[in-house]
């Protein structure tokens, strides 16, 4: 590695709204706060909500008067 050519890097905090928080390496060099993390976030927490797309497709083709 060539010396003096990469930024500084500091340990920050980095704090969600939801409470978590944790720490990490950045060049931010202040702590973050994220609006969503992996905690809360619903693809890691399982808490999906499934869109209703074939109510969506029903509700277009009685809009339009499309025909199965």
């Amino acid at each position: 590695m060539k010396s003096d050519i990469h930024p500084e890097s500091a340990e920050v905090t980095v704090t969600c709204s939801c409470g978590n928080s944790f720490t990490t390496h950045s060049t931010a060099m202040k702590d973050l706060s994220l609006d969503v993390c992996s905690a809360c976030h619903p693809f890691y927490t399982g808490k999906q909500k499934m869109v209703d797309t074939a109510g969506r497709v029903d509700k277009f083709r009685q809009k339009y008067g499309m025909k199965k």
